[in-house]
């Protein structure tokens, strides 16, 4: 059974357990594992934080990279897999053709108002605008960017309804 420590007793290749594994072994060496230095075996070596395959290595006199530079390192990887696969992102939305604006703080309480002093249900205004009553509505009740509403009816609300609710 492993001994989870940090390395403050047992161990050091005198014939004990690994720390990781809980195999007995007299070759053990001393590890970084997630913060922890423990001792472990040959077959736990590769979980070590301070030892990085050398093809991930950027050069330089220091064979050990950071923690931070490994961090980066992942990312990027990462970053290079996902590139170019839209896939992760909500389809059906064009955020870049119709981004909406920065909205004031009381947005959805200006634009309710407003349609009220018109005398406009949101039934009425949906279909005066031409768009969905639940986008008006996330409107009016201050989640238009969760419910990924369009800058056009923003813009359109202000417009109809004589408010300001982006902050320019």
């Amino acid at each position: 059974m492993p001994k989870y420590s940090t390395g403050g007793g047992g161990g050091g290749g005198d014939g004990d357990s690994c720390e990781l594994c809980g195999r007995s072994t007299g070759d053990l060496t001393r590890a970084n594992v997630a913060g922890a230095d423990l001792f472990v075996c040959a077959e736990c070596t590769p979980h070590d934080d301070r030892k990085t395959p050398s093809s991930e290595l950027s050069g330089g006199g220091d064979d050990t990279p950071s923690r931070e530079k490994r961090a980066a390192q992942r990312q990027a990887r990462l970053y290079d897999q996902t590139r170019g696969d839209a896939t992760h992102w909500e389809s059906g939305t064009e955020y870049e053709d119709d981004q909406l604006p920065y909205l004031v703080a009381d947005y959805g309480e200006v634009a309710e108002a407003a349609r009220r002093d018109a005398g406009l249900t949101v039934e009425e205004l949906a279909a005066e605008l031409d768009v969905e009553e639940s986008d008006i509505d996330a409107v009016e009740q201050g989640r238009a960017t969760r419910a990924g509403v369009g800058g056009s009816l923003v813009r359109a609300l202000e417009e109809r309804l004589g408010v300001d609710l982006a902050d320019e």
